[in-house]
């Protein structure tokens, strides 16, 4: 028979909350934790009010003041979409160059879609991509049209390297002319 732990449920609990308050006496070793300065969130960012502006559409991100906030210098990846690709759709501004930024410094080849008069800002996004070693395109056209959408999902595919793997995560949304299974 083998004898019972006498290690109570409490007792790991109790060390696995000594191991966290630690953690960050322990990050004291690491120079380049040490030499980071604290810093409130609330205070790195623009306050409201923001001055009156406006763009025709569709706008740009770089004309705006101040300008978003999309991870280009607060986001740092580890890594965990390393031989994945992506295609993203409005990859020039707001969430989609949020995610486009976030998937290339994740590891991941990224394609990104965008309407053709945002081609500033979709050129910044490739940078950025690129900037990281990735492989990163820009593909324009608008998703209005249901023949473009299907040239834009082979032409990403045709243009991101052989051996990559589609990103983990995807998501679809129907047509108006297609059905529930």
């Amino acid at each position: 028979m083998s004898e019972k732990s006498t290690i109570s449920r409490r007792t790991r609990v109790g060390s696995a909350g000594i191991a966290a308050a630690a953690a960050p006496s322990l990050a004291k070793g690491n120079p380049e934790m040490a030499t980071q300065e604290l810093q409130n969130p609330v205070d790195k960012y623009p306050k409201p009010p923001y001055k009156k502006q406006s763009q025709p559409w569709p706008g740009l991100a770089s004309k705006m003041d101040p300008r978003p906030d999309h991870g280009e210098e607060s986001y740092r990846g580890s890594g965990r979409l390393a031989g994945h690709k992506a295609l993203i759709t409005g990859g020039d501004s707001g969430m989609g160059r949020a995610a486009a930024i976030a998937f290339a410094r994740e590891g991941a080849d990224v394609a990104i879609n965008y309407f053709p008069a945002e081609e500033p800002d979709a050129q910044e996004v490739i940078a950025l991509i690129k900037a990281e070693g990735r492989v990163g395109f820009a593909i324009p056209g608008d998703l209005r049209d249901e023949a473009f959408c299907r040239r834009l999902v082979e032409d990403a595919a045709k243009g991101m390297p052989a051996g990559s793997r589609p990103a983990p995560r995807s998501w679809t949304c129907r047509t108006k002319t297609s059905t529930p299974p």
